[in-house]
């Protein structure tokens, strides 16, 4: 167990990890003071901005956090325009990163190739008779990453997280998640309707007569829709331990016959005896449905499978019908600029590379230093947090900091980049580049099963913003895309960089502690570390966020879905409390000095409603309130600051202002 700081002494070491003078700072402006901060303290700091800004028309939204990643690709495109213009040494990351990334802008030639290149795939369906070869195609592009109906993946066996195992999903659909298929209002029906046109579409343009398309499409909706019935919902996937069913291969082979797993594995080159099949009811589903729908009907399906997915591997006009649908489901009203979507494609298939010559040119090292001080202090501030907790026994107060003081921490970048040496690359070829990148990634998937959890591996590309809790290798990773302004700066006062950054960190040591992450033990595995007693008093309290975060209104009648998002919400609720704490630790926290006319704590509570700075599209809010495990931005600096009561203290809140709450009824889980 890691050894237990005294107060006294976190105080002096965060004072000494602290050494930003109380001159350097930034600004604040665009506060809006009709505004009262108790009524809406994210309206308060960003209605300004809020009101002023207007959403690009190739976007769905404009801001903060993922909407970040819109001018992180300007930076990223930059880049690649000039290596793709460059003679670059052949199977150097530069010629892989550069010619992949030509040969998507030389529009030219693939729409001079039309759809020739999936033309065998499409033969390929057509010469499917029975289970047996329609089996048969969905292994072999499994191999390409098209997933069709089996949902394929490999990672830690959660209840022994140092081995990777096969782990089998639900998948098969193509509406966003199963209720879409269910749902009767009049959004979610132009939703199936503008689906099915697409499917229409696509069908048409790789050389389906018209009615025969619309047949098919129907057919292939059909399947999905009987899938869908299987799944289980976003909030009942939260369920950790009703994930976990780990088979015998040899039992799953008699008892679903039909797919013919032990051929499906044989095909793919994986041995294996064992595998965690996460929804069983999915494969049970499929197993009935193989044998109970044609296989015409089936064909009809696969089609429409891989022609969605390789779409935007194809011709204007393939990629033009995926935007038709697209406009419809999310709101933006005009297609990416094709370097931007190519700049994607080169993230999602050669990421790693692109990222090496990323963090050359916009990370500095001095971030990296200075965010490990950073996290060491959060940490501190939670142990403190911990030991002061009245809730919970100190057994189970002592398991909980071993587990905190277990963690690993992933800043910027990883120490050794992922190899593509494997991948060959050709400037003419785009739809066979993004195959080899998929195989690739596959082969990389595949050469995992049985061995030992490779705990360096980074889960996300550096340039991303985005950061992430992964509970089986109980580890904390800030990639280098979010380690810049709103969240972090080096020119920032400590205030800022608490509210921004600080928070950021606090909410992802939380995700260890939250209503999923607190059943995982210090090294990664699903294993109760608790007294009965104290997790019952711990679920009673994260009921106590999922039913306030129910009463929060989004659009109209739509509300946050509390059970969906109560993991994010906890560790937003906790990670405001661990920042606040470790920042009240340093110079400035402890100084009293205003700067710009507002208070050390009032700037740490305006930079997190800053980094929350977000505006959307209707469309889009829809859609992401239905499938998303976080609360939409507003909710996610008003609702945990509803609960903090140094917040009250800040900004004088009082009864009668909107966001006011009874200190009894204020909500500390940490």
């Amino acid at each position: 167990m890691k050894k237990i700081f005294p107060l006294s002494l976190v105080v002096c070491l965060a004072l000494l990890g602290t050494q930003v003078s109380l001159a350097q700072h930034i600004s604040i402006t665009g506060i809006d003071p009709s505004i009262k901060p108790g009524d809406n303290f994210f309206m308060y700091v960003n209605k300004t901005w809020y009101d002023s800004v207007e959403i690009p028309s190739t976007q769905t939204g404009v801001g903060a956090y993922s909407f970040m990643n819109f001018p992180q690709r300007v930076r990223m495109q930059g880049i690649l325009d000039s290596i793709s213009t460059a003679k670059n040494p052949v199977g150097s990351i530069e010629q892989k990163v550069g010619d992949f990334y030509a040969s998507g802008l030389d529009i030219a030639t693939i729409n001079k190739r039309g759809y020739e290149p999936i033309k065998p795939l499409l033969k390929s369906i057509d010469g499917i008779t029975d289970i047996a070869s329609l089996m048969k195609f969905v292994t072999e592009q499994q191999k390409f990453n098209n997933a069709s109906i089996i949902g394929f993946r490999v990672g830690p066996d959660m209840k022994n997280s140092s081995i990777n195992i096969v782990n089998l999903g639900q998948t098969g659909i193509g509406l966003p998640e199963r209720d879409y298929y269910f749902k009767t209002d009049s959004s979610t029906i132009g939703i199936q309707k503008a689906y099915v046109a697409y499917v229409i579409t696509l069908l048409k343009l790789s050389g389906t007569e018209a009615s025969a398309a619309a047949k098919m499409a129907s057919a292939a909706y059909a399947i999905e829709k009987e899938l869908a019935a299987s799944h289980k919902t976003n909030i009942e996937r939260r369920n950790v331990q009703a994930n976990y069913n780990k088979m015998a291969l040899s039992a799953i082979a008699t008892k679903q016959p039909n797919i013919g797993w032990i051929a499906y594995f044989n095909g793919l080159g994986v041995k294996i005896d064992s595998l965690n099949m996460q929804q069983p009811a999915y494969y049970e589903r499929l197993n009935a449905l193989l044998a109970s729908v044609s296989i015409a009907d089936w064909k009809a399906y696969l089609k429409a499978k891989s022609l969605i997915t390789y779409a935007d591997f194809l011709s204007k006009n393939f990629t033009s019908a995926a935007f038709e649908y697209s406009k419809i489901l999310t709101g933006q009203s005009i297609q990416k600029p094709r370097g931007e979507e190519i700049t994607d494609a080169v993230d999602k298939s050669l990421g790693h590379g692109l990222a090496q010559l990323y963090v050359k040119k916009y990370f500095p090292e001095e971030a990296k230093k200075r965010m490990r001080v950073l996290v060491d202090n959060l940490k501190k501030a939670f142990e403190n947090r911990i030991n002061n907790l009245e809730w919970m026994s100190d057994s189970t107060k002592a398991k909980a900091k071993e587990k905190l003081y277990a963690f690993s921490e992933k800043i910027g970048y990883p120490d050794k980049w992922r190899d593509y040496s494997k991948v060959t690359i050709n400037r003419s070829t785009y739809f066979e580049n993004r195959l080899a990148t998929n195989q690739n990634d596959f082969n990389y998937a595949i050469s995992k099963v049985g061995k030992v959890v490779d705990r360096t591996e980074w889960g996300t590309t550096p340039p991303t913003v985005t950061a992430y809790n992964n509970p089986p290798l109980n580890e904390i990773v800030f990639p280098a895309g979010i380690l810049q302004p709103p969240y972090f700066d080096l020119n920032a006062d400590d205030a800022l960089n608490y509210g921004g950054i600080g928070m950021v960190i606090g909410h992802e040591i939380t995700h260890s502690f939250d209503d999923q992450g607190a059943q995982y033990d210090k090294v990664g595995n699903v294993k109760n570390w608790w007294k009965e007693d104290d997790f019952k008093k711990f679920k009673a309290k994260t009921q106590q966020v999922i039913d306030q975060y129910n009463q929060f209104t989004v659009l109209d009648s739509l509300h946050v879905k509390g059970a969906l998002t109560v993991g994010e919400n906890t560790a937003d609720i906790a990670g405001i409390a661990i920042a606040f704490d470790a920042f009240k630790l340093t110079q400035q926290g402890q100084s009293g000095v205003k700067i710009d006319g507002f208070t050390p704590e009032q700037r740490f509570f305006i930079s997190i409603a800053r980094i929350w700075r977000v505006k959307t599209k209707d469309a889009f809010m829809r859609m992401y309130v239905n499938t998303n495990p976080h609360s939409p931005a507003q909710w996610r600096v008003n609702g945990p600051l509803m609960n903090f009561t140094p917040f009250y203290k800040a900004f004088n809140v009082q009864p009668g202002d909107k966001m006011y709450k009874p200190e009894k009824d204020r909500i500390t889980v940490w």
